[in-house]
This record gives structure tokens, sequence and C-alpha cells, in this order.
């Protein structure tokens, strides 16, 4: 089995797409969006962070990665 994300640029594409699904050709997952997986999780969480502590987060991670790699290549 294969693998592939597809951007259709044709909505005619689509339904050729639902069709071969229909025939078990292939099989449609369609995965969530950032948000929609933020929403679902700060649902369940008494303090919810907000999308730039988040980002701020994010940076510091690569910050600490990229700077890790540059003294490993030293």
């Amino acid at each position: 089995m294969e693998a592939l994300n597809v951007q259709i640029i044709n909505p005619k594409a689509k339904s050729v797409l639902l069709n071969m699904e229909e025939m078990n050709l292939i099989r449609i997952e369609v995965k969530p969006k950032l948000s929609e997986i933020l929403v679902k999780l700060r649902r369940n969480e008494v303090e919810v962070p907000t999308l730039e502590e988040i980002t701020k987060e994010v940076e510091l991670v690569r910050q600490k990665q990229y700077e890790a790699k540059i003294q490993h290549n030293c």
C-alpha cells in the first residue's frame, strides 16, 4: 500500500476520487487541521495555552535543536 498527499485543483477530480473509493480502489482519510486538533485538546484542559504560547514553545525547541546541531558539527 502506498500513501499519497493529493491537492485537488479541479472539483471534478474530487468526484472521481469519491467514485474510486466507492469501488474500493482507494481509501480516503481526511486529516484534521491543527486548529481542529487544538479545539479537541482544549476541551479537557483547565489551562489552555494560546496559539502565541504554543508558537513561542515551538520556537524555543527549534532553537535548542539548531544549537545542538551546530555544536555537533563543530
